[in-house]
């Protein structure tokens, strides 16, 4: 479709709008209605709230329907208030009361698995909706992006600046300086994360410049521990001008400004154009302290490497993980002396936690990526967890490599990627006539799909429940606990 072609008698891709916001559907999508003689016509925009007026760009555009991209909020939501943190692309839903956030997206999500999955009557088999323990300062991993161009705000243009903090919301070339707390992450490092910047400035060396792509500073990666309050970082730049850099005295720095909360600093080259803190090329180094962190989940520790996957919210973590194991262990004779499948199962955590709950458990832990296999056998040897085996492989294949496992299967644990489990896998998932499952979801959107899948393969919804990992931004997590009553 060319620029100027409309699809519609409304809107053309391309265009901008400046829209009023009427309601809030799954995922954080503002809801907008363009009306003219020829009817009304339904705008999506992602992370806006009711109320709010906004500029948005037209991203697809079909005869009912367009979505667009949020590029400014013009006027706020009279439900929002007053906020002392900078505000970031990251949290477009800080100035929401988190008591409304809760409604938004339990509100949302009962819709979702009504329509997509099918469940007429799914607030019957709604169990309860966890918050997050910590509504603020709940990250423990923040990534900054240096970039030769910043944003004036006063002015609404860009500007060739030295800037540190992050992507202005709706460009990818465009970085906007974090002066302050976010309100997300660590208060004492992001306030002052300006002097970092000061010291990379002062060297001469350029951030990164998008557009061009040439620059030698491109991110600056923050990991925090909440069992130790440590910070482990990660200083990510290209080769080039790499001998210039002393990356001894920029740990000195961090010293200067942390003290002994500085855990270690690792240094990544990056000489890729692809936008990402850690190159599939580019090496790590250690230049100062420790390579690792050390956090606490329910009375057990995990070493948390940089290329470690972690939950980003450990204390909410808690609470997902402790839903988990209550579905599990409500029948206890589908875990002790059981065979337990820990499909999807990263570094282990939700495993580890059941075996250490369990009687005599044989516990398979599946997941493709071979680091956090890695990751979850060491830890379960720190934790002296017996009775887990890791495997590092595809799931389905896994699952067609193993038949030996139908029908021999007391619960299987779930807990897939954002696009949830491949039809061919969930097909080899269902083949294993385990008696329970217990699925967790970061993306209910997924989930419900599935759910429609295992419902008509004899998998019945018992109870589900929503958790609140990331406040202020429109993701939640589910968990359900399904059980097959198909006769043996």
């Amino acid at each position: 479709m060319t620029q100027g072609r409309r699809s519609n008698k409304f809107v053309k891709r391309g265009e901008i709008l400046e829209i009023r916001i009427k309601d809030y559907a799954f995922g954080g999508k503002g809801i907008g209605k363009i009306q003219n003689e020829h009817g009304e016509f339904v705008v999506f925009v992602p992370n806006t709230l009711p109320g709010q007026l906004v500029k948005a760009q037209v991203q697809k555009a079909s005869k009912t329907f367009a979505e667009c991209k949020l590029l400014e909020v013009l006027e706020a939501s009279q439900n929002e208030v007053d906020m002392p943190y900078q505000e970031i692309p990251g949290a477009p839903y800080i100035k929401l009361p988190i008591e409304l956030q809760h409604t938004y997206k339990k509100q949302s999500t009962l819709e979702l698995f009504r329509r997509i999955g099918k469940v007429e009557n799914i607030e019957s088999y709604f169990d309860e909706f966890i918050s997050s323990p910590s509504t603020f300062h709940y990250r423990n991993k923040m990534e900054y992006a240096f970039s030769a161009i910043g944003y004036d705000h006063e002015q609404k243009t860009d500007v060739d600046e030295f800037t540190l903090g992050f992507k202005k919301r709706g460009t990818w070339w465009c970085g906007d300086d974090l002066k302050k707390d976010s309100g997300l992450f660590d208060e004492e490092l992001e306030n002052k994360l300006n002097s970092i910047k000061a010291y990379c400035e002062s060297t001469g060396l350029s951030p990164w410049h998008g557009p061009k792509q040439v620059g030698f500073f491109r991110f600056f990666v923050v990991r925090k521990s909440f069992k130790t309050n440590q910070l482990l970082f990660n200083l990510v730049t290209t080769s080039a001008d790499l001998p210039k850099f002393d990356l001894n005295k920029f740990a000195e720095l961090l010293v200067s400004l942390f003290g002994d909360r500085v855990a270690g600093l690792l240094h990544t080259t990056n000489d890729e154009v692809a936008d990402r803190t850690i190159a599939t090329t580019g090496e790590i180094k250690l230049v100062y302290g420790e390579d690792k962190i050390v956090e606490e989940l329910l009375g057990l520790n995990f070493e948390i490497s940089m290329k470690s996957f972690f939950q980003t919210n450990p204390k909410s973590a808690e609470k997902l993980y402790s839903k988990v194991l209550e579905y599990a262990l409500e029948r206890k004779d589908t875990i002790d002396d059981s065979v337990v499948l820990d499909l999807f199962c990263g570094t282990g955590t939700i495993g580890q936690i059941l075996a250490s709950k369990s009687e005599n458990a044989q516990i398979v832990g599946v997941d493709i990526v071979e680091s956090a296999i890695k990751d979850a056998r060491e830890n379960a040897s720190r934790n002296n967890i017996t009775g887990l085996k890791f495997f590092a492989a595809d799931v389905g294949k896994f699952l067609r490599d193993h038949p030996a496992y139908k029908g021999k299967i007391g619960t299987v644990i779930l807990d897939p990627a954002r696009a949830g489990v491949a039809p061919k896998t969930l097909k080899k998932i269902i083949d294993l006539e385990a008696k329970r499952m217990v699925y967790v979801s970061c993306n209910p959107a997924t989930q419900a799909r599935d759910i429609e899948q295992l419902s008509l393969a004899g998998y019945v919804l018992q109870k589900f429940s929503l958790v609140d990992q990331f406040p202020h931004t429109s993701h939640v997590e589910s968990v359900m606990l399904l059980e097959n009553q198909l006769p043996e």
